[in-house]
């Protein structure tokens, strides 16, 4: 008869058998192949059991729009407070054989301020909060001590967002690295030793410190890119923007909007990249706040140039152009006038090529293409960049910095 003591040993042996095999197994392609031959066809399974447990299923890939959907926020009210100063001490020096060593309280520390900074892997004010609290200074000390002043708050926001205070605007981080002093931190307070004068040789005077600066700040994000592609939904942006960048915005074989602006970075030669951001929520009466409205309409503001993404399967496709210009121009004026190009997508479509004729008699130059099977992608590509090289020296024409990825 086996004891139960050594059963329960020899279990336990099994199972620290069975943990060191187990980092092995999970390398391996066929994971049960390496468990020792001693484990029984139970604690086989069981292993095999939980290596599939997590084991993520190959090729499954959940439409982030829903999720996203809540996340990106593009409006944001914050109130901002600097932090508190130190107050001053109120002291005399001690020292032995020194009666009389005077007033030695030092200064209290200044509060820190609270400041946002542009920083371009932030893409939504979602992780901004409603507010913040900057840092306090310290308290002055004996022996002429001064306080440590607070830390700076830095608040991360996405490039390209406006600050706003009621309604004027004042600040606007257009460029990576950018920074807005949103509150300042107050002074510290002085101590005793800072009122040393003639005719006060003992002062017990010391001031507290004052309080940080509070606001209320506005914050609004319009998308900061090169191109902007305008469109009406299912017009195939997101999966043109797929084709010719690494943006991975959602796409599926059924009608659906995209939720909110995605940006994909196009590279060439010679570390030229151009970043085409998806503009989506563009419907007949956008500048009357239908649909998505003027949420997304404030994105194309800070577009240099456009491409007008146009269904070609659709009849009278020359219409969807018209109407995006219509809706721009309401919007506001002038913007329809900005450089662009017409790309009439879908052209792998029976239908389509025979749009194309008509589409062309109407508008002139037109790139066809398809985002699908790529084809024509390459003069899409050309014109794009012949665009940003066209930005690029009006901008330095102008003395001013262009916008850099």
């Amino acid at each position: 008869m086996i004891p139960v003591r050594l059963f329960s040993a020899s279990s336990q042996t099994l199972l620290e058998g069975l943990a060191q095999w187990t980092p092995s197994a999970q390398a391996s392609l066929r994971p049960c192949r390496l468990l020792p031959q001693q484990a029984s066809p139970r604690m086989l399974s069981v292993s095999c059991v939980d290596h599939t447990k997590h084991q993520e299923t190959p090729g499954k890939k959940p439409l982030s729009e829903k999720k996203l959907k809540r996340y990106f926020v593009d409006h944001r009210r914050v109130l901002v407070r600097g932090g508190n100063g130190g107050s001053g001490m109120s002291c005399f020096h001690s020292e032995p054989r020194k009666e009389f060593g005077g007033p030695d309280g030092g200064d209290g520390g200044n509060g820190g301020h609270v400041i946002l900074r542009a920083d371009q892997q932030v893409k939504s004010l979602s992780s901004v909060l409603s507010q913040y609290q900057g840092f306090s200074g310290e308290d002055g000390g004996r022996k002429n001590c001064f306080g440590r002043s607070g830390a700076m708050l830095f608040v991360r926001v996405p490039v390209g967002t406006l600050v706003k205070e009621g309604s004027e605007v004042v600040a606007d981080l257009s460029q990576r690295g950018q920074e807005y002093i949103a509150a300042l931190g107050g002074a510290g307070g002085k101590g005793n030793r800072f009122f040393l004068a003639n005719d006060n040789r003992a002062p017990v005077t010391c001031t507290p410190g004052e309080p940080g600066q509070e606001r209320v700040l506005h914050l609004e994000l319009k998308t900061v890119a090169h191109a902007g592609m305008v469109g009406f939904p299912n017009a195939g942006k997101s999966s043109l923007l797929r084709a010719i960048s690494n943006a991975k915005p959602a796409v599926a074989s059924y009608p659906f909007t995209t939720l909110k602006p995605h940006v994909g970075i196009v590279h060439y030669e010679g570390h030229q990249q151009v970043a085409v951001a998806d503009i989506p929520g563009i419907i007949r009466g956008a500048h009357q706040d239908k649909g998505l409205g003027l949420s997304f309409l404030r994105h194309i503001e800070r577009c240099r140039f456009l491409l007008f993404i146009v269904d070609l399967s659709l009849p009278e496709p020359w219409t969807q152009v018209d109407d995006l210009k219509y809706e721009l121009e309401k919007y506001e004026e002038g913007l329809s006038e900005r450089p662009h190009v017409v790309v009439a997508n879908k052209i792998d479509l029976p239908q389509a090529r025979a749009h194309l004729p008509q589409l062309q008699d109407h508008l002139g130059q037109v790139i066809a293409l398809s985002a699908v099977t790529g084809e024509n992608l390459e003069q899409l590509l050309l014109h794009l960049q012949v665009l940003h090289r066209a930005y690029v020296e009006a901008e330095l024409k102008r003395g001013s910095q262009p916008l850099r990825w």
